[in-house]
């Protein structure tokens, strides 16, 4: 017998084209509610289940668990229409289908029992901010994280921890992800921000937990899923895709302004205005070279990992691309979207204006790792041999 919920969840979007048709279908209703979704630093219950009846959340998952087995491209595809309605709504959406780029990571009975529908959330961070302590059957986990984006709304939670035995961090590969449960944690309210408000990025304590082994993961070794999409790399790839969404967002805002405004002064429409034709010209330029050289990565790699081509395999040029591309996504539309703001002067600077929301949005997004200098120090010591210090953001695992 099929359940009200069962039949509920069969009519979620399960294809790319679905999915992003449901997005755009609910942009309005996000696009009205990003002034109550800032003001209340986490996404309403509602909105949650908004993305969650589109098909978001369940992106990242393989066909096997009830996915879609979106590429990497669609993915980000789906992204930027969500971050165009709302930046917070976008990076939650970003982040929350974690749960099916994880299960990559884990067991196959084990990605059954901990998400029974493809429609879960995750969110945490994979630092290892932790102590987890080796115990008979898995870890007892103790730690406090930031970053939780999504927190409050999450079903499961990620910790990122380094691994001890009777009291000694351990040798060798150390560093793995422990998944708990949302009730084994306490929140704390840290969140109050320049940009991103609505995302709930709260910080979170864990004490004393046992993790079951099977619920922790590394990297280097997938166990559920081959593929594209079985190489440690999945998570950064689909970032970009909320920058690039409040760029083209804040760049139709004022395309759609400059054809209707005039200057009070001199009675000279903006269509007709050369600071705003040059602006807006140079802006489009930059987005559309950005854009494409994050598609052209992404599907470059996607390319020569479905091939067969091993993600060891990939040479140093290969492997920093995708990186840096992402990165100059991050700081590309702050570029923009800053070059737009001072364009529009004063009319910016009163809230709710998006423009201040898009800019605050993207300055505070841009202090992520993954769009600061180590980043690029990672990417120019692996090409010449040297030291990085983020090789994670390259997809370099243990194992």
């Amino acid at each position: 017998m099929t359940t009200l919920d069962e039949r509920a969840r069969q009519a979620v979007p399960n294809t790319a084209a679905d999915i992003l048709a449901a997005v755009k279908a609910i942009a309005p209703q996000l696009r009205e509610r990003s002034v109550e979704i800032e003001h209340n630093r986490r996404l309403p219950a509602d909105v949650v289940e908004l993305l969650r009846s589109a098909g978001v959340f369940r992106m990242g998952f393989a066909k096997e668990f009830g996915g879609p087995d979106l590429t990497s491209m669609e993915q980000v595809q789906v992204l930027e229409q969500l971050a165009y309605a709302d930046t917070s709504a976008g990076w939650c959406g970003m982040i929350g289908i974690d749960s099916g780029l994880y299960s990559a990571f884990l067991e196959p009975a084990t990605v059954r029992e901990m998400f029974p529908h493809p429609d879960m959330v995750i969110s945490g961070l994979i630092s290892p901010a932790g102590r987890a302590e080796r115990v008979p059957g898995g870890y007892r986990l103790t730690g406090r994280w930031n970053l939780g984006s999504g927190i409050t709304h999450a079903d499961w939670v990620s910790a990122g921890a380094f691994t001890y035995t009777d009291g000694e961090r351990d040798s060798g590969p150390n560093w793995r992800v422990m998944l708990v449960r949302p009730d084994e944690v306490e929140l704390v309210d840290t969140w109050h921000t320049t940009g991103l408000a609505g995302s709930g990025s709260l910080d979170y304590k864990i004490h004393d937990v046992f993790v079951p082994e099977e619920h922790s993961f590394s990297f280097g070794v997938a166990r559920s899923r081959s593929g594209p999409m079985s190489a440690p790399d999945t998570l950064m790839r689909k970032m970009p895709a909320v920058p690039l969404g409040a760029a083209r967002a804040a760049l139709d805002y004022v395309r759609e302004m400059a054809r209707a405004r005039t200057n009070r002064t001199t009675g000279e429409p903006w269509s007709d205005n050369y600071r705003v034709q040059f602006t807006l010209g140079e802006s489009e330029m930059e987005y559309i070279a950005l854009r494409h050289a994050v598609y052209g990565s992404l599907e470059h790699r996607w390319g020569r990992l479905a091939s067969g081509v091993g993600f060891a395999d990939l040479t140093p040029d290969e492997l920093v691309e995708t990186t840096l591309v992402a990165l100059k996504a991050f700081r590309g539309s702050l570029a923009i979207v800053r070059r737009l703001y001072d364009l529009l002067q004063t009319t910016s600077i009163y809230r709710p204006s998006p423009m201040d929301r898009w800019l605050r949005d993207l300055n505070t997004m841009c202090q992520h790792v993954m769009a600061q200098d180590v980043i690029i120090q990672t990417a120019g010591a692996h090409l010449v041999g040297g030291v990085p210090r983020f090789p994670f953001a390259l997809g370099i695992a243990q194992h």
